[in-house]
């Protein structure tokens, strides 16, 4: 089936239904247990420097554990997995000196992705997607890193645009979408944005976007200081597929976010929160069951069209949020409204 098959598919069903997501690629990698020669496997024998904790290398030196957890979260009823390619820049994979392997992980993450979901769909005769997935980098474009130096910044945003770029190019065979996710830098969010749009103008492959940012904290707030709404405003010109939240929060403290979201934004609403905030040792605690109760009554209220989980969240978890969003609606998006939307740290519109 071509990518604009499953894409059509997927819209189809988006209209009748709640989209599943899958769940958190970190909880799965650490229930595996990997030492440093595990994550280095046979191609990184020799490395230089520790990669202990570079989940996205094991694309490369452990392809068969990332595919089974793929295919362990379609098991779970996921319509859609993201690859294991959150850190897959350049300028993340610097701190391992890995950035001349960046795009080779990138690749590796969605064929691995695509491999799984295609033997899915042909076993269980259902269509099943991919989102590339892109994270926010461990570099920031709106803050210093530096207290005493408020203008300093370790990057440019070319710099960032080309890391995206190339991480995009090298995905861009083997998935569905993009989701651009864990935003909590709209400037890097938008480098990500130019970057795709740049791919987009050089190949004339029109790849759906999907966009995902993080409330820090009950401020209501991205790092970068914007309101769920004033993110929306900054994003909304890159027509994404759809718009939502995920990561740092739990879903209790995330709703009111998701709310806002979906009474503004024209377009599909995608939320996946972590299994409930970590307890003193990193860890999460919420069950599958109390998880699910909480997105169940999301899907009721009718506030989402597509559902997953983040940190913490298991096949389990993925299994359960499936059951509970089954008998609801999917949200219906609002009308595009005639008005010049701006943003800074909170949105500004003029009504037409």
């Amino acid at each position: 089936m071509t990518r604009a098959a499953r894409i059509a598919a997927l819209d189809a069903k988006a209209r009748t239904e709640i989209l599943i997501l899958d769940g958190a690629m970190g909880t799965q990698i650490q229930d595996l247990k990997l030492d440093e020669s595990g994550y280095r496997g046979a191609r990184f024998a020799g490395w230089h420097v520790p990669v202990q904790g570079n989940n996205d290398i094991l694309n490369l030196s452990a392809p068969e554990a990332v595919k089974a957890i793929h295919q362990a979260y379609f098991d779970a009823g996921a319509d859609i997995v993201e690859t294991n390619t959150f850190s897959a820049t350049t300028i993340a994979q610097a701190d391992y000196d890995m950035q001349a392997v960046a795009g080779d992980i990138a690749r590796e993450g969605a064929r691995l992705a695509r491999e799984a979901a295609d033997e899915v769909a042909a076993r269980t005769g259902t269509v099943r997607g991919v989102a590339g997935a892109i994270g926010p980098t461990n570099k920031t474009l709106s803050i210093s890193p530096q207290v005493n130096d408020p203008g300093h910044r370790d990057v440019d945003f070319e710099t960032v645009r080309q890391a995206y770029f190339e991480q995009a190019g090298a995905m861009a065979p083997f998935i569905d979408f993009f989701l651009i996710e864990t935003i909590f830098d709209t400037l890097n969010a938008k480098a990500a944005i130019k970057a795709l749009l740049d791919l987009r103008a050089e190949t004339g492959e029109e790849i759906p976007i999907i966009i995902s940012g993080t409330i820090t904290d009950r401020s209501g707030r991205t790092l970068s200081g914007q309101t769920a709404s004033a993110f929306w405003s900054s994003v909304r010109h890159a027509r994404p597929w759809a718009i939502g939240l995920n990561c740092a929060l739990g879903a209790d403290e995330m709703r009111p976010y998701v709310s806002e979201l979906a009474r503004i934004a024209d377009t599909r609403i995608i939320a996946y929160p972590n299994a409930g905030l970590p307890n003193d040792m990193g860890e999460y605690d919420e069950t599958p069951d109390q998880t699910a109760r909480h997105l169940g009554e999301w899907a009721s209220s009718g506030l989402v069209n597509i559902l997953g989980g983040c940190c913490g969240t298991t096949p389990d978890h993925i299994r359960a949020i499936a059951a509970a969003a089954k008998p609801a609606a999917p949200r219906q998006p609002v009308p595009s409204r005639k008005a010049m939307m701006l943003s800074g740290l909170e949105p500004f519109e003029l009504a037409s």
